[in-house]
C-alpha cells in the first residue's frame, strides 16, 4: 500500500502538466485523491452553481479565492510553508477551477503533502530547542497573532519564529510552577502529538478541506462534510452521541468557546462565551490532553462522547491572560433536555419607595419546538411560543407593570416560532421577508387574531442573539411594538438548506457526503436586512464583543446588506420620539451604580486583552503582568464589599490572598477542583445581573414616560407604581 500510494503520488504531480500546472518539487508524503473525489466535486459544483443563493461563477477568480482559503485552512498561522512554498504552489491559484470541472484534483494534495513534510520539520526543530533550555532575562516579545501577518521568507525565518514560540510556551509553564524536567517532558509530548495527527489525517480529509474551500469561497455559511464527518453529524443530530453543550472555534492557538446552550451541561458547569480549551480528559481520572495548537475538529472528537460519561476540561478564563492558571471542570456529557431549555420567568422591582415597580422577566434561550411531537398530531406539544403565552398569564396574575424579554445569548431555531412569538404582541400582520435564490419574496407573517400581551415590552439583546432572535427583534422594533435594549446583534440574515450529494449520483453506488449552502435571505418588514448590521438597539449598552472579532461582519465574502421594498403593516407606536429622554435618563443611572461601572471596567479589561497580539519573553515582566492582575481582583473585592455588594467570604479572602498556587488545573485533586468550581458558580449565582436590571429600569422609565404623553409613546396607561402583593 504504501508504495502504490507513493507512485500515484509521484505520478500525479507530473499528470498535472496535462492541465497547465507547473510541478512543484517531488511530494514528501503519500496522500491522493480516491477515485470517487472527482465525481464528488462535481456534484458539488452542479449544486453549488444551480441552487445557491448567491450566483458566483466557477472561474479564475473564484479559483484564486479557493486557493487563498485552502492555504488559510491547512496553515492559518503561517507557522510551517515558506514563501517560497506558496510561491511554488501559486501556479494553482487560477487552475483550481478546472481541477474541480475536469475531476483532477491532485494539486490540492500536492500542496497538502508538502504542508504535512513542513510540519514534521518544524516539530522536529521545536523538540531540538528543548534540549537546550532558554534566558529569560532577554527583552524580546512573541508576536502569537498571525492571522494578517506574511508568510516566513525561509526556513531561517520559521526557525526564529519557532524559537520565540517554544520559548513562550516554556514560559507559561515555568510561571505555573513547573520544573524544568516536567517542562520538557510537557512540550515534547505536546509538538509529538501534533505532528502524530497531522500524520494520521487521511485522502478523505484533504478532499473534505479542499472542497470546504470551494464552498467557504463563495460564501461564509456554505460548507461540506465527507461521508465519515457526514455520518457523524447524523449521529450527533440523532443524539447518539452526546456533547457537553457548546460550539467552538478556533483563534490563534486555543479552541474557544464560541456559545453555550442554555441550562445545558456546559453552562451548568461555568463555561462561558470566549473561555478557552487547553487540554480535555476523559472520566474523572483519566489523563488529561494537552489541546494546545489542535484543530477544532481534533479537540471536538475528545470533547463528544456518549451520554452520561464524564469529560473533564482544562479552561482559560475569558476575563484572564494566557499566563492565568487553567481552571478544571468537570462535565457529565448528556442529552439537553428541553425543559432546561425552556423558556423561565421571574419579577424583579426597580426604583425605590413609591415608584418601585415590578416588571417581569421571560428568558428565551432558544426558539425551540417539538416538531416530532407536532407531526404526530399531540395537542400538548412544548414550543416556545406555547410556553411564554403561558407564562405571560402567569405574570398578568402578578400584576407586573412591563415584561422584559431576554433573547441574549439566543442564537436562533425555528422561523415558525419567530413568527408565531411575534404574534402574542401583535393583532396580525406581517413578520419577516425571505427571498429566495431566483428573487422571489415571500412574507412570513402571524395570522391570528389578539395579543397575549399588549402591556410596555422590551427586547434584551446582545452580540450573540442571532438569527431567529433578530428576526423576531426587529419585527418588535419596527412595530413600535418594543423597546430593543442591549448590543447590536449577530447579523445573520441567511437560511442554509442540508442535501446529501448521493442522491445527485444517480445509482453509482458511491458515497459523497453532503452540502450545506445558503438559499435564502431574510428582510425586516420596513424592507431593510439584518445580514451583517443585525438589530441596532435604540439604548446600547457598552460593547462586549466587536464586530472584527465576533458576527456575521467578520467574514470578508458575507452576504452583503441589502434591501427591498417594505411589506405592508401598521405601526403601533412611535417609541422612537422617547429614546432620548430614556438614553438620559440611562446615563444618570449607570453613572450611580457602582455594579454597573464595574461590568463596564470588565469588559473594557476583556477588550483590552483581546486587542493585545504579543507577549513579553521577560519573566520578570509576565510576573508583574500576573501580580498587577491578583492585586486588580483582590482591591475590586474589597471594594464591592465595603459597598455592600459581596459578603465577606474567609475561604475566599484566602483563595485571592494566596493567588496562583504555581499547579495547572491538572496537578490538583479532583476534589480540589469540584470545591473550586463549586465556590465560582456560586458566587457567580449570588451577583446581580446588572444588564437585566438596568432593561427593566429603562422599560420602567418608558412607562413614565408613555403616561405623560400616551400619544407620543403609544403606550398604555400604568398606575404610578404597582408594589408587591
Amino acid at each position: 500500500m504504501f508504495v502504490r500510494r507513493f507512485v500515484v503520488a509521484l505520478v500525479a504531480t507530473c499528470l498535472v502538466a496535462g492541465l497547465g500546472w507547473a510541478k512543484p518539487s517531488a511530494p514528501e508524503s503519500v496522500l491522493a485523491p480516491l477515485p470517487d473525489q472527482g465525481k464528488t466535486a462535481a456534484f458539488a459544483m452542479y449544486a453549488l452553481s444551480r441552487m445557491h443563493y448567491r450566483s458566483v461563477p466557477l472561474d479564475d477568480a473564484l479559483s484564486g479565492q479557493i486557493f487563498e482559503l485552502y492555504l488559510k485552512s491547512i496553515d492559518g498561522d503561517r507557522l510551517f510553508l515558506t514563501a517560497a512554498d506558496v510561491e511554488q504552489f501559486s501556479v494553482y491559484a487560477d487552475q483550481f477551477d478546472d481541477a474541480i470541472r475536469n475531476k483532477e484534483l491532485e494539486p490540492a494534495f500536492v500542496i497538502f503533502n508538502r504542508y504535512v513534510q513542513r510540519v514534521a520539520d518544524r516539530t522536529a526543530h521545536a523538540r531540538g530547542l528543548l534540549e537546550t533550555g532558554f534566558d529569560f532575562s532577554v527583552d524580546e516579545t512573541y508576536d502569537y497573532s498571525r492571522k494578517d501577518v506574511d508568510w516566513a521568507a525561509d526556513s531561517a525565518a520559521l526557525d526564529e519564529l519557532w524559537r520565540k514560540r517554544v520559548k513562550n510556551d516554556w514560559l507559561r509553564l515555568k510561571l505555573a510552577g513547573k520544573e524544568n524536567s516536567e517542562i520538557v517532558e510537557t512540550l515534547d509530548r505536546r509538538y509529538e502529538r501534533f505532528q502524530d495527527r497531522i500524520q494520521e489525517l487521511d485522502s478523505e480529509d484533504v478532499f473534505q478541506t479542499f472542497l470546504n474551500a470551494y464552498a467557504g469561497a463563495i460564501e461564509p455559511h456554505t460548507s461540506y462534510m465527507a461521508p465519515r464527518a457526514a455520518d457523524a453529524f447524523e449521529i450527533s443530530m440523532s443524539l447518539s452521541l452526546e456533547g457537553i453543550g457548546a460550539v467552538l472555534q478556533r483563534q490563534d492557538d486555543y479552541t474557544v468557546i464560541r456559545s453555550v446552550v442554555s441550562a445545558g451541561p456546559a453552562e451548568r458547569a461555568g463555561i462561558r462565551a470566549g473561555d478557552r480549551v487547553v487540554a480535555v480528559g476523559q472520566d474523572e481520572e483519566g489523563t488529561m490532553v494537552d489541546v494546545i495548537g489542535w484543530r477544532v475538529d481534533d479537540t471536538v472528537k475528545l470533547i463528544r462522547g456518549p451520554k452520561d460519561s464524564t469529560v473533564r476540561l482544562d479552561i482559560l478564563p475569558v476575563d484572564g491572560t494566557i499566563d492565568s492558571p487553567p481552571e478544571r471542570l468537570t462535565i457529565v456529557r448528556q442529552k439537553v433536555k428541553l425543559e432546561e431549555q425552556a423558556a423561565k420567568k421571574q419579577v424583579i422591582e426597580v426604583g425605590s419607595g413609591e415608584d418601585v415597580r415590578r416588571i417581569g422577566v421571560i428568558e428565551l434561550p432558544t426558539f425551540y419546538q417539538d416538531f416530532e411531537a407536532r407531526r404526530r398530531g399531540e395537542v400538548d406539544y412544548r414550543s416556545a411560543t406555547r410556553d411564554v403565552a403561558r407564562l405571560l398569564e402567569e405574570l398578568k396574575t402578578e400584576k407586573v407593570a412591563g415584561v422584559v424579554l431576554d433573547l441574549r445569548n439566543n442564537g436562533g431555531g425555528s422561523l415558525a416560532e419567530a413568527t408565531e412569538l411575534t404574534g402574542l404582541f401583535i393583532d396580525e400582520g406581517p413578520v419577516v421577508q425571505v427571498r429566495n435564490a431566483q428573487g422571489r419574496i415571500e412574507v412570513e407573517s402571524d395570522r391570528r387574531p389578539g395579543r397575549a400581551w399588549d402591556g410596555p415590552l422590551a427586547v434584551l439583546v446582545n452580540r450573540v442573539s442571532a438569527s431567529a432572535s433578530e428576526i423576531f427583534a426587529a419585527a418588535m422594533q419596527d412595530y413600535g411594538r418594543a423597546l430593543v435594549i442591549g448590543e447590536p446583534t449577530y447579523g445573520k440574515g441567511t437560511v442554509q438548506n442540508l442535501i446529501s450529494l448521493d442522491h445527485l449520483s444517480g445509482r453509482d453506488g458511491g458515497r459523497h457526503g453532503q452540502l450545506k449552502f445558503t438559499i435564502a435571505q431574510f428582510f425586516r418588514i420596513n424592507g431593510s436586512s439584518t445580514q451583517l448590521k443585525g438589530v441596532v438597539p435604540d439604548i446600547q449598552f457598552p460593547v462586549t464583543l466587536d464586530a472584527e472579532d465576533y458576527g456575521e461582519s467578520v467574514y470578508d465574502n458575507a452576504l452583503p446588506w441589502a434591501q427591498i421594498e417594505p411589506a405592508d403593516f401598521d405601526t403601533v407606536a412611535n417609541l422612537s420620539a422617547i429614546v432620548p429622554q430614556l438614553e438620559q435618563r440611562h446615563q444618570q443611572r449607570i453613572a450611580d451604580s457602582a455594579e454597573f461601572r464595574f461590568w463596564q471596567e470588565d469588559i473594557e479589561q476583556i477588550r483590552s486583552q483581546r486587542q493585545r497580539t504579543s507577549v513579553s519573553l521577560l519573566a520578570s515582566e509576565r510576573r508583574a503582568e500576573r501580580d498587577s492582575q491578583e492585586q486588580s481582583r483582590l482591591e475590586r473585592r474589597a471594594k464591592r464589599i465595603e459597598l455592600g455588594l459581596e459578603e465577606p467570604d474567609a475561604a475566599a479572602d484566602e483563595a485571592v490572598a494566596d493567588g496562583d498556587d504555581g499547579l495547572q488545573a491538572d496537578e490538583r485533586s479532583v476534589a480540589q477542583a469540584a470545591q473550586d468550581e463549586a465556590r465560582a458558580r456560586e458566587a457567580g449565582e449570588e451577583r446581580p445581573d446588572v444588564l437585566l436590571t438596568e432593561a427593566a429600569s429603562i422599560l420602567a422609565d418608558a412607562i413614565v414616560l408613555g403616561n405623560e404623553d400616551l400619544r407620543l409613546a403609544g403606550l398604555p396607561p400604568q398606575p404610578a407604581a404597582v408594589g408587591a402583593d
